[in-house]
Parts: structure tokens; C-alpha cells; sequence
């Protein structure tokens, strides 16, 4: 199992939120952040003149077996991306053990319901 953290434009959140959802990703904790990057530009929207550091995040916290990965980076990845200075990263960790409270299930059985695998 891995824990996918991913820190996005808030722009961006529902685009992402849609692409996770057409590869299963269904559920998964997010919360609004700030922090400030180590590059700096200005960028000029509508009239306003703001600094990059400064625009607002969505940090995302998603567990997701091992086979399903690679598909969960590629969404974040692609629903993501504008191309602009600012649009995030996505770090990956290993988790040892996952357990569901109401059934007591460990592991990968934690993680889905069964009889909705894919």
C-alpha cells in the first residue's frame, strides 16, 4: 500500500477530483494549505499582481493499493497540470499496515468493499 500526498492548485481541485473518481479513487482526505515555494514570480490576473508563493492549495491524502498507483499519479498528474509555475507535487510513501474500524479488515481488504473490486 502507498499514501499518495499531492498538493494542487485549489483551482484545480474539482478537475482532479473528477479524474480520480474515473480510475475508482473515490475516497480521500483533503484540506486547504498555504506554503511558500522556492520560486518567485509575479503573474498579473484581471489586474491584480500576485506572487505565485501566494496562490491557494488543496492538499490531498490518498491510500491506494500498490496496483492501483500509477493510474492515481497519472490522474493527479494530467488534472493537474497548467503548465504554469505553481501547480504542485505529489509525493509517495509506503504504509505498513491499514486497518477498517468497523470490520477490523487489515491490508489491501481495508482499503474497498468487497464485491466492488476491479
Amino acid at each position: 500500500m502507498k499514501k499518495i500526498e499531492a498538493i494542487i492548485r485549489k483551482t484545480k481541485f474539482d478537475d482532479v477530483k473528477e479524474a480520480l473518481s474515473k480510475v475508482g479513487i473515490d475516497f480521500f482526505s483533503y484540506w486547504e494549505v498555504r506554503g511558500i515555494g522556492k520560486s518567485r514570480e509575479e503573474r498579473a490576473f484581471r489586474g491584480i499582481v500576485y506572487d505565485t508563493s501566494s496562490i491557494e492549495r488543496i492538499k490531498m491524502s490518498i491510500v491506494v493499493r500498490d496496483k492501483n498507483l500509477q493510474s492515481t499519479i497519472n490522474a493527479i498528474l494530467e488534472s493537474a497540470k497548467t503548465g504554469e509555475i505553481g501547480d504542485g507535487k505529489i509525493f509517495v510513501v509506503d504504509i505498513e499496515e491499514s486497518y477498517r474500524i468497523r470490520t477490523g479488515e487489515t491490508g489491501d481488504e481495508s482499503l474497498y468493499i468487497k464485491g466492488e473490486e476491479d
